[in-house]
């Protein structure tokens, strides 16, 4: 799997914490049914917003890339999405870009212009395939730039001519930097070869970016990723988000004021080509989710899965599991997936509460490694609850339990003025922030 990368200026939005969590979930069911994944992922390193914000702030290129890089990761690992297999720099391939776009002007195939190299797209066999539009409508909704000399609106810059402080490199073109299409062609092929099973990205990456990197590749009769997976659109009041909009949200303002588990089980919550909806009322739902499977966890201690799962050593529900792989295998169909797992909370509780503990174990083992199977990990212990609010919610359950409903009112006002959200589950009070 080769899935785009951010370039690393900003601090992560939303958007990107999406398509990491759609591409971690399909890598790690991959891994569940027993494939064996090699998973790259690139870090744009060079770049237009990069080289303007180092100039802006008086920094290197190399300073802003690296301070961003770090924040990405930190994200990243607070979501719980696993690390990739290959983290190539668009920094460290620039010899290999430049032996492509040679071999593309070799082939008459590109061409140069006084500010750059660009492919001539009306010779690439197929193009605009990945957009599923004609030609024509390609054309004439192409954005306009500021050089005449291209042979159409839809070329592209395959290498930018050096310009004064800016980064360069040495060319047998000229002196300059890669185009942002030509980075992950170059670097998807020299990890993965030719023929790599998947190619992922925000939908926002499908046309011209995912487009263009083909073209790169069909031009030189380079056999391609053979699938192309793209996620849809995160919405933040009924609109796209998007910075031109102005309602870019950080993805790191989000992990400070929630779980960061609550993003990914509200993906899970949508089909990943589907725009998912994220406002504090969607985040406080999705926590309400994680309190079910947290409280699942306490009562089923031995239940965790203490590795990340593989199907033929899950102990649990045959029906169930092939239920699982049934709608994962169809086009990873998470939301029903997610509500299977739901339902075997209900009936695990159901039937511990009813003396059934053979049955209660067997559907909690299921319902918790295939959770963990979509990297939403279930906690047991109650490490980040202070014992004094421990206490007073022991003390809300008992007042409950002898139907002393003033106490426990009394209670749960004094844990809310603590800070707490107050929660009623079938296993007693649930405390979260």
């Amino acid at each position: 799997m080769y899935v785009c990368g951010p370039t690393v200026y900003d601090l992560p939005h939303l958007g990107h914490g999406r398509f990491t969590l759609v591409f971690d979930v399909l890598r790690r069911y991959l891994l569940f049914t027993g494939l064996d994944v090699t998973y790259v992922s690139n870090i744009t390193d060079i770049d237009d917003n990069i080289i303007a914000k180092a100039q802006r702030e008086g920094r290197s290129e190399e300073e802003v890339a690296h301070e961003f890089e770090e924040r990405w990761w930190e994200a990243m690992d607070a979501l719980g999405v696993l690390r990739p297999t290959a983290i190539p720099h668009a920094t460290e391939f620039v010899d290999a870009m430049v032996e492509m776009i040679s071999e593309l002007l070799e082939k008459d195939l590109a061409y140069r212009t006084s500010d750059g190299v660009y492919l001539d797209t009306a010779k690439v066999n197929g193009y605009g395939l990945l957009a599923g539009q004609p030609l024509e409508s390609l054309r004439a909704g192409a954005r306009v730039e500021g050089n005449d000399e291209k042979h159409t609106p839809l070329d592209f810059a395959l290498w930018k001519n050096a310009k004064p402080g800016e980064p360069t490199w040495p060319a047998p073109f000229g002196e300059g930097r890669p185009g942002w299409h030509t980075e992950c062609v170059v670097m998807s092929l020299a990890l993965l070869g030719e023929g790599f099973d998947l190619h992922g990205g925000g939908l926002d990456l499908k046309f011209p970016h995912h487009e263009n990197e083909r073209a790169q590749a069909v031009a030189l009769g380079r056999d391609f990723a053979h699938h192309w997976a793209h996620n849809g659109w995160v919405m933040v009041g009924g609109e796209k988000m998007s910075k031109s909009l102005n309602n870019f949200t950080s993805l790191t303002d989000l992990l400070d004021q929630a779980d960061p588990r609550a993003y990914r089980l509200l993906v899970l919550r949508s089909h990943y080509r589907a725009p998912i909806e994220v406002t504090p009322d969607t985040i406080d739902d999705a926590q309400r989710g994680l309190a079910r499977l947290d409280s699942l966890a306490r009562r089923f201690p031995q239940a965790l899965p203490t590795m990340p799962p593989v199907v033929h050593e899950l102990d649990g529900d045959a029906d169930a599991i092939a239920g699982f792989r049934t709608l994962m295998d169809d086009d990873l169909q998470t939301p029903q997936a997610l509500a299977l797992i739901f339902d075997l909370i209900s009936a695990a509780n159901t039937a511990l509460d009813e003396g059934r503990s053979e049955d209660a174990q067997q559907a909690a083992s299921t319902a918790l490694g295939l959770a963990g199977a979509m990297g939403l990990e279930a906690k047991s212990e109650e490490s980040d609850i202070d014992e004094g609010a421990l206490v007073l919610a022991r003390q809300r359950d008992e007042a409950r339990a002898n139907r002393d409903f003033a106490t426990s009112d009394a209670l749960r006002d004094q844990l809310q003025a603590l800070g707490w959200t107050v929660e009623d589950t079938p296993s007693g009070t649930e405390l979260r922030r």
